[in-house]
């Protein structure tokens, strides 16, 4: 049965996020989603006369396929999918997952060389293709956030469909400000963080890449990162869930890391040698997005938080970092959560999670 509701995520994905036109191809690739909301994709797409094509991946035959992943496997798989993306003008994920641990028993040896021979293809869809991810409400999202399915997704559809265009002025004056900003100063409960952004733009994410959105993010100048960084959100990587993660930096190198699961998390970051080095800083604020649920596209918009990525930089925010990993790890300053202050060039800019520049304060949940 057509859940009318599927219709306006659908129409916002195609026509503000990536602004489908005539004879555009894009990729629709669903994973763990009701047909339905493929359905509604391709007609939007179809209505915006663009040329959609579609791949539907369920996790339980990806986790198969990953198991026992072989070199010549995935560069056969890789050579596939790269010339399928080169064709592509546009990109739309709608990612579910029925079960977050999905991958929890995969080695991670496996899922390092799965991420390895694919990063052509991820490359040449975040570079070249207009792009935008969404997830999608399941079960297992509606237990970690703890809700009803139903009250969930009311909560995911009211989320997703949030009018960004309301958020342009103050994400616009929170740019200018992180471009003229040295100094970054962030303090809180078990944080003392120091880092400099000078010289790396900063980038609007307002609902143009991933729904949800709402973040504003740099990057520090790779060896600038000294201090330590308490991270209070529960975050899931590789499958493994992760809780009171602690970093510790010298000379921008993560020197120390511990967690619940302190084994599997510097096994991580040993990935490579850029694992251990940060490629984004980013500063949340969806007045919609208040809880963790160990889903890194709701938790790192989280109103009141930042989130401070081990890995890979972006290009278009880029400190020179290189590595398979980008693990965007969250910590909440609002009160509740045990409140915190961000400086930049020794003013304070944002208290318990709330800003305080005049040009800014728009983007508080409170304004």
């Amino acid at each position: 049965m057509h859940d009318p509701r599927f219709d306006q995520p659908a129409r916002v994905l195609v026509n503000y996020s990536t602004r489908l036109k005539r004879n555009e191809n894009v990729l629709i690739e669903t994973f763990d989603v009701p047909d339905e909301m493929t359905i509604a994709l391709i007609r939007a797409a179809r209505d915006a006369g663009a040329i959609p094509f579609v791949q539907i991946h369920r996790a339980r035959v990806s986790r198969a396929l990953a198991l026992d992943a072989s070199e010549r496997q995935l560069n056969l798989s890789a050579r596939h999918e790269l010339a399928r993306m080169k064709k592509m003008d546009a990109y739309i994920a709608v990612r579910g997952s029925n079960n977050i641990t999905e991958l929890s028993d995969v080695p991670v040896e496996k899922l390092k060389l799965v991420a390895k021979k694919m990063r052509s293809v991820q490359d040449q869809r975040v570079k070249k293709t207009k792009w935008v991810v969404l997830r999608w409400p399941t079960p297992s999202m509606a237990q970690l956030a703890g809700m009803s399915s139903e009250a969930f997704e009311d909560f995911f559809f009211d989320v997703c469909t949030l009018n960004y265009a309301k958020l342009q002025p103050g994400m616009k004056a929170l740019k200018a400000l992180m471009e003229k900003t040295d100094r970054v100063e962030i303090k809180g409960p078990g944080t003392d963080l120091r880092f400099s952004i000078k010289g790396i733009a900063a980038v609007i994410c307002g609902g143009d890449r991933n729904i949800p959105d709402g973040e504003v993010f740099s990057c520090p100048v790779k060896e600038s990162v000294q201090g330590h960084v308490a991270f209070n959100a529960p975050t899931i990587y590789q499958g493994t869930g992760f809780d009171r993660i602690r970093l510790e930096f010298r000379d921008g190198r993560i020197v120390d890391a511990t967690s619940n699961e302190a084994v599997k998390l510097n096994k991580i970051l040993d990935s490579d040698p850029g694992a251990r080095y940060i490629g984004e800083f980013s500063l949340g604020f969806n007045p919609r997005v208040l809880q963790p649920m160990r889903d890194i596209l709701f938790d790192e918009k989280i109103a009141g938080s930042f989130h401070f990525t081990p890995g890979q930089a972006y290009e278009e925010a880029d400190n020179g970092n290189r590595s398979q990993v980008h693990w965007d790890m969250v910590c909440i300053q609002r009160p509740e959560y045990g409140g915190g202050e961000i400086y930049f060039d020794g003013k304070l800019i944002r208290r318990d999670g709330e800003f305080l520049p005049k040009p800014l304060r728009s983007l508080n949940r409170k304004q």
